[in-house]
């Protein structure tokens, strides 16, 4: 990819705060090859900075760290969780079926990120739809909508995540895809990357499709992103505080 980011999201409903993924965290910012391997940070091209950490975001924008009760993770890879360890009392929100591959022993997933055993609630039934997809409630007690989109295939349970705030929906698709030129583009470069970090890389490509189609049918009522594009973290969001 010759650069990576990691595009985390934070909504902000009165003092409650809600972490969309958690990315690289101050204990891999402090020891990137030892907590991450040196492998994924060559394949990825991670730079790292424990100011752009999403605690350290959060107190910048003036907020208090203690007030993220919950996090809501697309998936359980490890640039995806490692800032997981940095609100430790916070509820953290994921698909069963990404959980249940979390504790299966791949190897691409890093036990020690749940090792301080966090508050976890998982969701494996589609108790909704959203725009013709299977969708799940993701319990938070606050007015903020938001959704689980089952997008599987990068990982067995990797989810996009919708949120509606001000009747504006936001679609966060995650790993869905990396670049967004990937929606255009059938055959991008970066299709090699992501095909060798699926899982089930059918799986994955359907999903891909899924994002296409809802973004060709429905994307003039959205706002969508995913977690690695660079271009993409310097468009405005509208949704809380953009971390």
């Amino acid at each position: 990819m010759g650069s990576a980011i990691g595009h985390c999201l934070l909504i902000q409903e009165n003092e409650k705060l809600i972490l969309i993924d958690a990315g690289i965290g101050i204990l891999e910012s402090k020891e990137p090859e030892k907590r991450l391997g040196k492998e994924l940070i060559e394949v990825t091209g991670f730079e790292f900075e424990e100011s752009l950490t999403a605690i350290r975001q959060v107190e910048k924008l003036g907020l208090k760290p203690k007030n993220v009760e919950n996090i809501i993770c697309s998936h359980l890879d490890p640039d995806h969780i490692g800032g997981l360890a940095d609100f430790p009392k916070a509820k953290v929100h994921v698909s069963k079926e990404e959980y249940e591959s979390f504790k299966s022993g791949n190897e691409r997933y890093l036990q020690q990120q749940l090792s301080h055993n966090p508050d976890l609630k998982l969701y494996e039934t589609n108790d909704t739809e959203w725009f013709g997809l299977p969708a799940r409630k993701v319990d938070l007690n606050i007015q903020t909508e938001v959704l689980l989109i089952p997008l599987f295939g990068h990982t067995l349970g990797h989810c996009g995540i919708a949120i509606k705030t001000n009747d504006q929906w936001t679609f966060y698709v995650g790993d869905a895809y990396y670049l967004r030129a990937e929606l255009e583009d059938k055959n991008h470069p970066v299709d090699q990357l992501a095909t060798i970090r699926a899982v089930d890389n059918n799986l994955r490509l359907e999903s891909l499709d899924k994002v296409r189609e809802i973004i060709e049918r429905c994307g003039n009522q959205m706002e969508y992103f995913g977690y690695h594009d660079p271009t993409e973290f310097e468009i405005k969001k509208s949704v809380g505080n953009n971390v």
